[in-house]
């Protein structure tokens, strides 16, 4: 089963990517090693730290019928690549 990472692009990621770290959504079941070798692999840098969280699903609820759903789990890896290395998925041509 083929693993995706995709990459988060916000005001607050592109402020981040000055820095070195770039932001991914990546699958629950992954640790860092396996999200090391799936960044390296997929975009062809070294990567140097990562940090993740498990980022908690939104409870919204129906004003109709009052029943409350919420959404699924996901996880937020946050990851430093070498110097001098970047990311192209990241380059919004500013």
């Amino acid at each position: 089963m083929k693993k995706v990472i995709k990459p988060l692009i916000t005001e607050t990621t592109l402020d981040l990517v000055q820095r070195n770290w770039y932001t991914f959504a990546v699958p629950l079941d992954q640790n860092k090693n396996a999200i090391k070798e799936l960044v390296e692999k997929q975009f062809k840098v070294d990567v140097t730290s990562i940090k993740t969280i498990v980022v908690k699903g939104k409870t919204k609820r129906s004003l109709k019928t009052r029943k409350t759903t919420r959404a699924s789990n996901w996880k937020k890896a946050m990851v430093k690549v070498k110097e001098g290395q970047k990311i192209e998925d990241f380059d919004i041509g500013a």
